[in-house]
C-alpha cells in the first residue's frame, strides 16, 4: 500500500478543490488521493498556522514534508519577504504544491523532491513541518534533529503533533538536540511545538 510520505504518481487521480481563510486571505487549493489530508487542510496544521510567529527578523523559511503546499502557502501570503523552500518525497504532492502556489500567485518559492533534508543545502531561518507521523518514529526524529544543521543562529524549528502519536516524545527530543523546547499551544491534543538554535 502506498502512503503520503511515498512516490504517489502512479495513483487514481480525482482533484478536490477547496478554499482556506487564512488570516483574511482566501486561499484555493487543490488537492488528490495519495496526499495527506486530502479533503481540507488538517486540524493540526491549522493549529500551528494559528499558533506561528513570524517577524521580520525572520528572512527565510524551509517547509518539511510540504505536501500539497498548506504551511508555505498560507505563510508566504501572510509574509510575503519570505525566502521559502518546500520539499517532499511525494512527487504528486510537489506536483500539486507547484499548481496552488500558482493559482495563489506564490512566487520566489522552490518546490523540489527532498526526503527529508538529502537534497537541502542552504540553513534556513525557520523550519516548520508536520511530520509524518506513519512514517514512524525515525523518520519523525530524524526531521527534528537534522533541522539543527539547517537553521542558522537564532534559526527556529516549529512542528504540530499529537500527544497519542509522539508528542513527549518529540518534546524530548527536540530539548536533546537544541537545549530546548517550548509548547507553545495545546488544542485538542495537538501539540505546537519550538526550538531556538541558540
Amino acid at each position: 500500500m502506498k502512503h503520503y510520505y511515498t512516490d504517489n504518481t502512479d495513483l487514481i487521480s480525482e482533484p478536490v478543490v477547496f478554499q482556506y481563510d487564512y488570516q483574511g486571505h482566501m486561499l484555493n487549493f487543490t488537492s488528490d488521493h495519495g496526499v495527506f489530508s486530502k479533503a481540507m487542510i488538517d486540524y493540526g496544521s491549522r493549529v500551528l498556522l494559528d499558533a506561528i510567529t513570524v517577524d521580520e527578523t525572520k528572512k527565510t523559511l524551509l517547509d518539511v514534508g510540504c505536501g500539497y503546499g498548506t504551511f508555505g502557502i498560507c505563510l508566504k501570503t501572510v509574509y510575503p519577504w519570505l525566502k521559502m523552500e518546500m520539499v517532499d518525497v511525494n512527487d504528486r504532492a510537489l506536483d500539486l504544491c507547484r499548481k496552488n502556489a500558482e493559482a495563489n500567485n506564490i512566487q520566489d518559492v522552490a518546490i523540489y523532491k527532498s526526503y527529508i533534508y538529502d537534497n537541502v543545502e542552504k540553513s534556513f531561518d525557520l523550519i516548520v513541518s508536520n511530520p509524518p507521523i506513519r512514517a514512524g518514529k525515525e523518520v519523525v526524529h530524524q526531521i527534528l534533529e537534522k533541522a539543527y544543521d539547517h537553521l542558522n543562529s537564532d534559526g527556529e524549528l516549529w512542528i504540530v503533533i499529537q500527544k497519542k502519536q509522539g508528542a513527549p516524545s518529540a518534546k524530548s527530543k527536540m530539548n536533546e538536540v537544541f537545549g530546548n523546547c517550548e509548547v507553545v499551544k495545546k488544542d485538542k491534543g495537538y501539540y505546537i511545538l519550538k526550538s531556538k538554535k541558540e
